[in-house]
């Protein structure tokens, strides 16, 4: 990997980069292999509106929807053939890393389909069959952290399955993460797995914060909820890392740990800034801490790439900082639980929006195919 580029200053400052996207052609082209080589990328993650994206303008996937055609697949189905092959391949190319960092590394992630994000027993399946179908011991299965998510990370962790905890946004739901973890990591032990194989992530999302509480700063309009655009994405991630190391100091994490588990570490998602007024690497040089994942959109890894200041970790000792920022928002009349709650149902939605996407580009190419 290349050495002396700020990209190399973030993984020596035990950030992991993992990319932010998947297509045929990263794959085929050989650029996931020079990412890896060139700009420290260690895994990757996926979401149904990477999978749209890349279907609606990859030609590459042509020859796999003739097949598919032929075959008279369903259009869920024919998603699942695609986008699992995708993950499997991009696995296998990450296999090196993932052995020589006895699975910390070398990861990709698929999640389960977003219209299941309230049904507990349907994600539960579906997370099985996706491990099953990926077939790849470095696959991630991404299960939101709704309520009814919750239980199904602890089944799914219990079954031996590592997973990728998203859409979090509030500290009181990562806290009821880190415990679903917990649970799971305590019944697979039972069951006799193997703790060390079981790896897991939460990915606390960033950006998306301070869009929503800077658009209701602006709504306040005084001088001082200006003052404080900007910040609170940044002061909730600081402090989701404060939960982390309490949560995994405790008395039943080190347990755990002790037996062979892993950490769940935390995973900052949502961090390409969407204000062109703020750095374009924001969240990326202010949320540096050892055990932490950033995954980064293409064009955030290119800005970390060329111009990032790595100054080391800038998350230790800000927790005062950070909830003093929290603090200042309550008293400019933000609701914090109202936030968290409307970008959880956003984010469902969303990627609700890009399924519907997705099926109505496959079942156009399938059609088109026949």
């Amino acid at each position: 990997m290349a050495e002396n580029t700020p990209t190399a200053a973030l993984s020596a400052a035990g950030v992991s980069i993992w990319l932010d996207d998947l297509s045929r052609e990263l794959l085929e082209t050989g650029k996931l292999e020079f990412l890896i080589a060139e700009k420290n990328v260690v895994g990757v993650t996926t979401n149904p509106t990477i999978f749209a994206s890349a279907l609606a303008k990859g030609e590459r996937y042509d020859a796999q929807v003739k097949e598919l055609a032929a075959a008279g697949t369903e259009v869920t189905d024919a998603i699942f053939e695609i986008t699992t092959q995708d993950v499997a391949n991009a696995s296998d190319v990450f296999k090196p890393l993932y052995d020589s960092t006895n699975g910390f590394d070398g990861r990709v992630s698929i999640e389960v389909e977003p219209g299941l994000a309230h049904e507990t027993a349907k994600t539960i399946e579906q997370a099985k069959f996706l491990f099953d179908k990926v077939g790849r011991e470095n696959v991630l299965i991404k299960i939101p952290a709704t309520v009814e998510g919750l239980e199904a990370i602890t089944e799914v962790i219990a079954a031996g399955i590592s997973v990728n905890v998203t859409l979090i946004f509030s500290l009181e739901r990562y806290r009821a993460v880190i415990d679903a973890y917990l649970g799971g990591l305590e019944k697979a032990k039972a069951a006799g797995h193997d703790l060390s194989k079981i790896h897991s992530v939460a990915s606390f999302f960033v950006s998306r914060v301070d869009s929503e509480i800077d658009k209701r700063l602006d709504a306040v309009g005084t001088d001082e909820a200006k003052a404080l655009k900007s910040k609170a994405g940044i002061a909730n991630a600081q402090l989701a890392y404060q939960v982390f190391e309490q949560a995994f100091a405790s008395e039943r994490a080190k347990g755990l740990l002790e037996a062979g588990a892993n950490p769940q570490r935390p995973l900052w998602a949502s961090t390409g800034v969407k204000d062109p007024s703020l750095p374009d690497t924001l969240y990326v040089t202010q949320l540096v801490a050892p055990q932490t994942v950033n995954t980064m959109p293409g064009k955030t890894l290119d800005a970390t790439f060329d111009h990032a200041e790595i100054t080391g970790d800038t998350i230790t000792g800000s927790y005062a900082e950070a909830q003093g920022v929290l603090d200042q928002l309550t008293a400019a009349g933000i609701d914090y639980d109202d936030v968290v709650a409307l970008l959880e149902k956003e984010g469902v939605d969303k990627f609700n929006v890009s399924w519907g996407e997705l099926v109505d580009t496959v079942k156009t190419a399938l059609e088109g195919s026949k």
